[in-house]
């Protein structure tokens, strides 16, 4: 899907069209030995909000200035990422999706652009889908020779403290792969929960919240794979929260790590926990501390 293709969402307001897609745009690349905002744009409500040296590589922050993403609402997000560039990126808080009108939902579309040997660790928090909440989620990711792209996501079914559990009316996920003009991976997930039994037998059962964790790049094989499920098979799981994992590698130049729990939190450690050993085992990295929920 060409993420470029699709036209902005507008909606009337005392009769005339107003544009609802907000977008950010940056571009990074290095300058002697370490990586560099290189130029950035971006429209109300999200923003970069913090870039942080971290010897060598880069710390991004993206802030909405928002309640969260409204109906009708749409975020448009671009990251051009130069030659030998180390970008780490993740948001404030979590991603809060608000109720939908039934003709409408809210989406979400960031494409990651990867020129040779540029590395991305793209760890935001949550996704929190309200009850009523319809959510469209895009990710393109393109790659050169040589670049490392990663990402965890867990997703939450409701605010679960107010009696929300799968309240939501849709949420909808692709992630699409490319090395060079090659489609290496592509996913597409689709959750109704009035249409589907997810609660039945051999289905989530009494699992609630689910986390994904990726790895792509040419330097990946499978002594990575080895690593990450020894990390899963050791990974204790917190009383009153077990989780269920697996991992894989994908056709070409991938790693892709599911997991579910019934909270968020557990889920998060363990998406941590497996960046660790990809910054370790791939990139020669030591773990980053000042992410919240990571």
């Amino acid at each position: 899907m060409e993420l470029a293709n699709q036209q902005p969402r507008t909606i009337a307001i005392d009769g005339e069209a107003v544009n609802r897609t907000s977008v950010l745009r940056a571009a990074f690349a290095t300058r002697l030995g370490r990586t560099v905002v290189e130029t950035k744009f971006h429209t109300a409500p999200i923003k970069i909000a913090k870039a942080f040296p971290l010897e060598g590589q880069l710390g991004i922050i993206v802030m909405d200035v928002s309640p969260g993403l409204l109906s009708g609402d749409r975020y448009d997000l671009e990251w051009a990422c130069g030659e030998s560039s180390h970008v780490m990126i993740t948001n404030q808080s979590y991603t809060k999706v608000h109720p939908s009108k039934a003709s409408e939902d809210s989406s979400m579309q960031q494409t990651f652009k990867l020129a040779e040997n540029a590395i991305v660790e793209h760890m935001p928090e949550p996704v929190m889908l309200y009850k009523d909440a319809a959510f469209r989620n895009d990710t393109r990711v393109n790659l050169s020779q040589g670049a490392v792209w990663l990402q965890a996501e867990v997703l939450c079914p409701g605010r679960s403290l107010r009696g929300e559990r799968f309240d939501y009316r849709s949420y909808r996920n692709t992630i699409s792969v490319y090395y060079g003009d090659e489609l290496i991976f592509f996913q597409r997930q689709q959750i109704e929960p009035e249409r589907h039994a997810l609660a039945a037998a051999g289905c989530w059962e009494e699992l609630t919240h689910s986390a994904a964790f990726y790895v792509f790049s040419d330097r990946l094989n499978s002594s990575h794979l080895e690593l990450l499920q020894q990390k899963l098979d050791s990974f204790v799981s917190p009383e009153g929260h077990s989780i269920v994992s697996g991992a894989s590698l994908t056709h070409r130049f991938g790693i892709a790590v599911s997991a579910m729990s019934t909270a968020a939190w557990p889920l998060q450690q363990l998406m941590r926990e497996l960046w660790e050993v990809v910054r370790a085992s791939m990139l020669g990295k030591q773990p980053l501390r000042f992410l919240q929920g990571y």
